[in-house]
């Protein structure tokens, strides 16, 4: 069964402060289509939310695609244990290096965008004692390890794919049939 919330306190859910996670929110018709596509951004270790919203600028508690208290869909729980150095210190210091780095970047939505960045910030820290993070497997393992924030998150993300679908589905079927 899927549980949601079951991390943070009200509070932190409310002003959507998630320390040590990586947290994704859908791109509007991209994200509909492809529901594992989406934004992404790390959170210090306070909460707050850093992500690479477009070229030379990454936002502070402003996610690239609105107010993250309206649009934290999903979040990744990381242990701050894994990170290789003090904690806290080195997981803070990964995450505004990176960020440093990818305000002198531009923004290019297949190879070079918020995915990288958050990559970027788990190579510094060499979280899980690993320096190979890269778009991809943040993508296939935020899909997997990610928790909703509500069942109404879960909705929103998940019930445009599965209505295109159905439209297709009936498409196809009333055309195949006739």
């Amino acid at each position: 069964m899927m549980s949601f919330q079951g991390d943070f306190s009200k509070a932190e859910r409310k002003n959507c402060r998630y320390p040590f996670c990586v947290v994704w929110t859908p791109i509007p018709l991209l994200s509909w289509v492809l529901p594992f596509i989406g934004h992404m951004g790390i959170c210090t270790s306070s909460g707050v939310i850093r992500d690479f919203a477009g070229s030379y600028f990454v936002s502070e508690d402003n996610m690239g695609f609105g107010r993250p208290t309206n649009l934290c869909f999903r979040y990744w729980k990381l242990d701050a244990d894994k990170v290789c150095g003090n904690g806290a210190a080195t997981w803070d210091k990964a995450v505004h290096d990176a960020s440093e780095e990818y305000k002198c970047r531009p923004h290019n939505l297949c190879f070079d965008n918020c995915h990288s960045h958050v990559a970027m910030a788990l190579n510094l820290m060499r979280y899980d004692n690993s320096t190979s993070w890269n778009m991809v497997n943040l993508c296939v393992l935020s899909l997997i390890h990610g928790k909703h924030v509500s069942w109404a998150a879960f909705l929103k993300t998940w019930l445009p794919f599965l209505m295109l679908c159905g439209v297709f589905a009936t498409f196809i079927l009333t055309f195949y049939l006739r």
